[in-house]
Protein backbone atom coordinates (compact mmCIF):
# COMPACT_ATOMS: atom_id res chain seq x y z
CA UNK A 1 0.00 0.00 0.00
CA UNK A 2 1.05 3.49 -0.76
CA UNK A 3 0.39 5.90 2.71
CA UNK A 4 0.84 8.84 1.46
CA UNK A 5 0.03 11.21 -1.41
CA UNK A 6 3.31 12.06 -3.57
CA UNK A 7 3.04 15.65 -5.48
CA UNK A 8 2.81 15.47 -9.18
CA UNK A 9 6.05 17.64 -9.71
CA UNK A 10 5.52 20.64 -12.58
CA UNK A 11 7.58 20.24 -15.60
CA UNK A 12 9.64 23.60 -15.77
CA UNK A 13 11.10 24.91 -19.40
CA UNK A 14 14.42 25.65 -17.73
CA UNK A 15 17.15 24.37 -15.24
CA UNK A 16 19.30 26.34 -13.10
CA UNK A 17 22.77 25.79 -14.29
CA UNK A 18 26.05 26.26 -11.75
CA UNK A 19 26.80 29.24 -13.22
CA UNK A 20 23.56 31.02 -13.62
CA UNK A 21 23.15 33.89 -10.80
CA UNK A 22 20.12 34.59 -8.85
CA UNK A 23 18.67 36.19 -6.18
CA UNK A 24 15.75 35.01 -2.93
CA UNK A 25 13.46 37.45 -1.38
CA UNK A 26 10.86 36.76 1.23
CA UNK A 27 10.12 34.09 4.61
CA UNK A 28 12.52 32.47 6.61
CA UNK A 29 11.82 29.19 4.12
CA UNK A 30 13.71 31.43 1.50
CA UNK A 31 16.55 31.80 3.60
CA UNK A 32 16.39 27.84 4.13
CA UNK A 33 16.23 27.34 0.36
CA UNK A 34 18.18 30.22 -0.50
CA UNK A 35 20.96 29.45 2.04
CA UNK A 36 21.87 26.11 0.85
CA UNK A 37 21.51 26.90 -2.79
CA UNK A 38 24.22 29.34 -1.65
CA UNK A 39 26.17 26.90 0.48
CA UNK A 40 26.56 24.82 -2.22
CA UNK A 41 28.63 27.37 -4.37
CA UNK A 42 25.72 28.64 -6.36
CA UNK A 43 26.11 32.55 -7.25
CA UNK A 44 22.45 33.56 -4.81
CA UNK A 45 22.34 36.92 -2.98
CA UNK A 46 19.89 36.00 0.29
CA UNK A 47 17.34 38.60 1.29
CA UNK A 48 19.24 41.61 1.33
CA UNK A 49 16.02 43.40 2.92
CA UNK A 50 15.99 40.63 6.02
CA UNK A 51 13.52 38.18 6.21
CA UNK A 52 10.60 39.14 4.29
CA UNK A 53 6.58 37.66 5.35
CA UNK A 54 4.57 39.63 2.97
CA UNK A 55 3.88 39.95 -0.27
CA UNK A 56 3.71 43.95 -0.26
CA UNK A 57 7.31 43.85 1.41
CA UNK A 58 9.22 41.63 -0.79
CA UNK A 59 7.52 43.31 -4.26
CA UNK A 60 8.75 46.41 -2.84
CA UNK A 61 12.26 45.29 -2.23
CA UNK A 62 12.07 43.82 -5.30
CA UNK A 63 11.31 47.73 -7.00
CA UNK A 64 13.64 49.27 -4.36
CA UNK A 65 16.40 46.99 -5.91
CA UNK A 66 15.54 47.37 -9.35
CA UNK A 67 15.75 51.14 -9.03
CA UNK A 68 18.88 51.13 -6.64
CA UNK A 69 18.21 54.59 -5.03
CA UNK A 70 20.11 54.46 -1.30
CA UNK A 71 18.18 54.82 1.71
CA UNK A 72 18.45 58.32 3.74
CA UNK A 73 18.57 59.33 7.69
CA UNK A 74 14.91 60.25 7.08
CA UNK A 75 13.94 56.75 6.23
CA UNK A 76 14.65 55.32 9.52
CA UNK A 77 12.88 56.14 12.91
CA UNK A 78 13.83 55.43 16.52
CA UNK A 79 12.81 53.40 18.96
CA UNK A 80 13.74 51.88 22.34
CA UNK A 81 17.38 53.55 21.74
CA UNK A 82 17.69 51.90 18.18
CA UNK A 83 17.42 53.22 14.64
CA UNK A 84 14.76 50.39 12.51
CA UNK A 85 13.81 50.94 8.82
CA UNK A 86 10.19 50.24 8.27
CA UNK A 87 11.13 48.12 5.13
CA UNK A 88 13.77 45.61 6.55
CA UNK A 89 14.11 42.84 8.96
CA UNK A 90 15.18 43.72 12.92
CA UNK A 91 18.46 42.38 11.99
CA UNK A 92 19.63 45.39 10.45
CA UNK A 93 18.76 47.58 13.52
CA UNK A 94 21.01 49.12 16.06
CA UNK A 95 21.82 51.95 18.13
CA UNK A 96 23.67 54.22 15.72
CA UNK A 97 21.69 55.65 12.93
CA UNK A 98 24.81 55.63 10.60
CA UNK A 99 25.82 52.65 11.20
CA UNK A 100 22.12 51.02 10.22
CA UNK A 101 21.99 53.28 7.40
CA UNK A 102 25.83 52.11 6.30
CA UNK A 103 24.59 48.03 6.47
CA UNK A 104 21.69 49.06 4.59
CA UNK A 105 22.91 50.69 2.16
CA UNK A 106 25.68 48.14 1.73
CA UNK A 107 23.33 45.18 1.56
CA UNK A 108 21.21 47.37 -0.74
CA UNK A 109 24.01 47.75 -3.35
CA UNK A 110 24.89 44.04 -3.47
CA UNK A 111 21.15 43.26 -3.44
CA UNK A 112 20.75 45.44 -6.83
CA UNK A 113 23.92 44.50 -8.56
CA UNK A 114 22.30 41.31 -7.84
CA UNK A 115 19.03 41.25 -9.00
CA UNK A 116 20.75 42.92 -12.38
CA UNK A 117 22.88 40.21 -13.13
CA UNK A 118 20.01 37.28 -11.82
CA UNK A 119 19.19 34.97 -14.22
CA UNK A 120 16.35 33.62 -11.58
CA UNK A 121 14.31 35.02 -8.81
CA UNK A 122 13.67 32.99 -5.51
CA UNK A 123 10.28 34.22 -3.76
CA UNK A 124 8.42 33.05 -0.84
CA UNK A 125 5.64 34.44 0.15
CA UNK A 126 4.66 33.87 3.72
CA UNK A 127 1.22 35.57 4.97
CA UNK A 128 -0.78 37.59 2.70
CA UNK A 129 -1.57 39.33 6.55
CA UNK A 130 0.33 42.64 6.65
CA UNK A 131 0.34 45.77 9.36
CA UNK A 132 0.29 49.40 8.14
CA UNK A 133 1.31 52.70 9.83
CA UNK A 134 0.51 55.81 8.47
CA UNK A 135 -0.51 54.05 5.17
CA UNK A 136 2.00 52.23 4.31
CA UNK A 137 3.19 48.06 4.48
CA UNK A 138 5.66 47.77 7.36
CA UNK A 139 7.83 44.60 6.69
CA UNK A 140 8.94 44.17 10.26
CA UNK A 141 6.45 46.31 13.18
CA UNK A 142 9.95 46.08 15.26
CA UNK A 143 8.17 46.16 18.67
CA UNK A 144 6.30 49.45 18.16
CA UNK A 145 3.23 49.69 20.30
CA UNK A 146 0.14 47.78 18.44
CA UNK A 147 -2.24 51.33 18.47
CA UNK A 148 0.37 52.57 15.46
CA UNK A 149 -1.16 49.55 13.40
CA UNK A 150 -4.02 48.76 11.01
CA UNK A 151 -4.17 45.00 10.93
CA UNK A 152 -5.27 42.96 7.58
CA UNK A 153 -5.20 40.83 4.79
CA UNK A 154 -4.00 41.57 1.31
CA UNK A 155 -6.51 40.31 -1.55
CA UNK A 156 -5.60 38.11 -4.47
CA UNK A 157 -5.78 41.42 -7.21
CA UNK A 158 -3.56 43.71 -4.59
CA UNK A 159 -0.92 40.98 -4.58
CA UNK A 160 -0.89 40.25 -8.63
CA UNK A 161 -0.77 43.53 -9.33
CA UNK A 162 2.23 44.39 -6.80
CA UNK A 163 4.47 41.82 -8.43
CA UNK A 164 2.85 42.39 -12.12
CA UNK A 165 5.04 45.92 -12.04
CA UNK A 166 8.34 44.69 -11.64
CA UNK A 167 7.91 41.23 -13.72
CA UNK A 168 6.62 43.48 -16.85
CA UNK A 169 8.47 47.18 -16.13
CA UNK A 170 11.72 45.07 -15.55
CA UNK A 171 14.28 42.59 -17.35
CA UNK A 172 13.01 39.28 -18.31
CA UNK A 173 14.26 36.70 -15.66
CA UNK A 174 12.61 33.54 -14.22
CA UNK A 175 10.80 34.06 -11.65
CA UNK A 176 10.31 31.28 -9.06
CA UNK A 177 7.38 31.04 -6.68
CA UNK A 178 6.91 29.48 -2.98
CA UNK A 179 4.56 29.48 -0.36
CA UNK A 180 6.31 29.17 3.01
CA UNK A 181 4.85 26.09 4.72
CA UNK A 182 5.26 27.35 8.09
CA UNK A 183 2.54 28.03 10.30
CA UNK A 184 1.59 31.46 11.25
CA UNK A 185 0.75 30.54 15.06
CA UNK A 186 -0.12 34.19 16.22
CA UNK A 187 -3.33 34.55 13.00
CA UNK A 188 -4.79 31.03 14.45
CA UNK A 189 -5.37 27.99 12.03
CA UNK A 190 -8.35 29.00 10.38
CA UNK A 191 -6.72 32.65 9.14
CA UNK A 192 -3.15 30.90 8.56
CA UNK A 193 -5.69 28.62 6.20
CA UNK A 194 -7.12 31.68 4.48
CA UNK A 195 -3.83 33.38 4.36
CA UNK A 196 -1.87 30.50 2.68
CA UNK A 197 -4.52 30.14 0.54
CA UNK A 198 -5.08 33.87 -1.06
CA UNK A 199 -1.07 33.52 -2.17
CA UNK A 200 -1.39 29.83 -3.57
CA UNK A 201 -3.76 31.19 -5.80
CA UNK A 202 -2.15 34.81 -6.10
CA UNK A 203 0.99 32.16 -7.34
CA UNK A 204 -1.06 30.48 -9.99
CA UNK A 205 -2.61 33.77 -11.28
CA UNK A 206 0.69 35.04 -11.47
CA UNK A 207 1.99 31.97 -13.64
CA UNK A 208 -0.74 32.32 -15.60
CA UNK A 209 -0.87 35.72 -16.40
CA UNK A 210 3.08 35.26 -17.30
CA UNK A 211 3.89 32.22 -18.52
CA UNK A 212 7.16 30.51 -19.44
CA UNK A 213 8.60 33.30 -16.40
CA UNK A 214 6.41 32.77 -13.27
CA UNK A 215 6.47 29.55 -11.92
CA UNK A 216 5.00 27.68 -8.90
CA UNK A 217 7.07 25.05 -6.77
CA UNK A 218 5.27 23.34 -4.20
CA UNK A 219 7.09 23.27 -1.23
CA UNK A 220 3.73 24.12 1.01
CA UNK A 221 1.66 21.39 -0.95
CA UNK A 222 4.89 18.77 -0.12
CA UNK A 223 5.35 19.35 3.34
CA UNK A 224 1.23 19.67 4.35
CA UNK A 225 0.30 16.95 1.98
CA UNK A 226 2.54 14.70 1.04
CA UNK A 227 4.12 14.12 4.19
CA UNK A 228 1.01 15.93 6.63
CA UNK A 229 2.32 14.60 9.49
CA UNK A 230 3.59 16.47 13.25
CA UNK A 231 6.97 14.41 12.98
CA UNK A 232 7.69 16.80 10.08
CA UNK A 233 7.95 19.93 12.30
CA UNK A 234 10.07 21.34 14.66
CA UNK A 235 9.44 21.05 18.71
CA UNK A 236 6.90 24.17 18.41
CA UNK A 237 5.09 22.37 15.94
CA UNK A 238 5.32 25.33 13.07
CA UNK A 239 8.86 25.32 11.51
CA UNK A 240 9.44 22.27 9.53
CA UNK A 241 11.95 19.91 10.93
CA UNK A 242 15.49 19.44 9.14
CA UNK A 243 13.72 16.05 8.16
CA UNK A 244 10.92 18.24 5.91
CA UNK A 245 13.31 20.51 4.51
CA UNK A 246 15.80 18.24 3.27
CA UNK A 247 12.63 16.19 1.43
CA UNK A 248 11.42 19.76 0.28
CA UNK A 249 15.39 20.70 -0.76
CA UNK A 250 15.65 17.19 -2.57
CA UNK A 251 11.93 18.03 -5.04
CA UNK A 252 13.77 21.43 -5.28
CA UNK A 253 17.20 20.00 -6.77
CA UNK A 254 15.38 17.45 -8.66
CA UNK A 255 13.07 19.95 -10.78
CA UNK A 256 14.83 22.97 -10.85
CA UNK A 257 19.09 22.03 -11.19
CA UNK A 258 20.52 21.02 -13.79
CA UNK A 259 22.68 17.89 -13.05
CA UNK A 260 26.19 19.83 -12.76
CA UNK A 261 24.48 21.81 -10.49
CA UNK A 262 23.12 19.17 -8.76
CA UNK A 263 26.56 17.62 -8.39
CA UNK A 264 28.38 20.88 -7.37
CA UNK A 265 25.95 20.90 -4.41
CA UNK A 266 26.92 17.64 -3.54
CA UNK A 267 30.84 17.97 -3.65
CA UNK A 268 30.57 21.62 -2.03
CA UNK A 269 28.09 19.55 1.13
CA UNK A 270 31.28 17.03 1.62
CA UNK A 271 33.80 19.10 1.71
CA UNK A 272 31.75 20.77 4.08
CA UNK A 273 31.48 18.33 6.39
CA UNK A 274 34.65 17.09 6.23
CA UNK A 275 36.11 20.93 7.24
CA UNK A 276 33.30 20.42 10.17
CA UNK A 277 35.33 16.58 11.17
CA UNK A 278 36.62 17.33 14.74
CA UNK A 279 39.84 14.19 14.12
CA UNK A 280 40.86 12.51 17.47
CA UNK A 281 44.64 13.13 16.27
CA UNK A 282 44.86 15.75 14.29
CA UNK A 283 48.91 15.52 14.14
CA UNK A 284 48.41 12.17 13.03
CA UNK A 285 49.96 10.63 9.24
CA UNK A 286 46.60 9.69 8.70
CA UNK A 287 44.60 12.91 9.16
CA UNK A 288 47.60 14.63 6.88
CA UNK A 289 46.60 12.28 4.50
CA UNK A 290 42.96 13.21 4.41
CA UNK A 291 43.66 16.64 4.65
CA UNK A 292 45.89 16.00 1.46
CA UNK A 293 43.05 14.43 -0.77
CA UNK A 294 40.57 16.95 0.55
CA UNK A 295 42.88 19.53 -0.87
CA UNK A 296 42.95 17.27 -4.18
CA UNK A 297 39.64 16.63 -4.29
CA UNK A 298 39.02 20.69 -3.56
CA UNK A 299 41.27 22.02 -6.21
CA UNK A 300 39.99 19.31 -8.94
CA UNK A 301 36.12 21.27 -7.47
CA UNK A 302 38.10 24.52 -8.23
CA UNK A 303 39.09 23.79 -11.95
CA UNK A 304 35.72 21.68 -12.48
CA UNK A 305 34.00 25.13 -11.12
CA UNK A 306 35.83 28.00 -12.28
CA UNK A 307 32.53 30.58 -11.73
CA UNK A 308 32.35 28.96 -7.75
CA UNK A 309 34.75 30.07 -5.05
CA UNK A 310 36.44 27.73 -3.41
CA UNK A 311 39.45 29.40 -1.38
CA UNK A 312 37.81 28.27 1.91
CA UNK A 313 37.98 24.94 1.58
CA UNK A 314 41.74 25.44 -0.27
CA UNK A 315 42.73 27.61 2.45
CA UNK A 316 41.34 25.21 5.07
CA UNK A 317 43.13 21.61 3.96
CA UNK A 318 46.59 23.26 3.12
Amino acid sequence: MEFRTPVEQPVYPFRIEPSQTGLALGSCFADRIGGWLRDGKLPLCVNPFGTLYNPASIAQAWERLAGGRPFGPDELFEHDGLWHSPLHHGDFSGPDREAVLERINRALAEGAEALRKADYLLLTLGTARVYERQGRVAANCHKLPAREFVRRRLSVSECVERFSKPIEQGPQKQVILTVSPVLHRGDGLVENQRSKATLIVVAHELAERFPGRVHYFPAYEILTGELRDYRFYTEDMCHPSPAAVTVVRERFAESLLAPEAQQLLAAAGELRRAMEHRPLHADSPAHARFRADMLRRTEALQQRFPQADFSAERQFFR
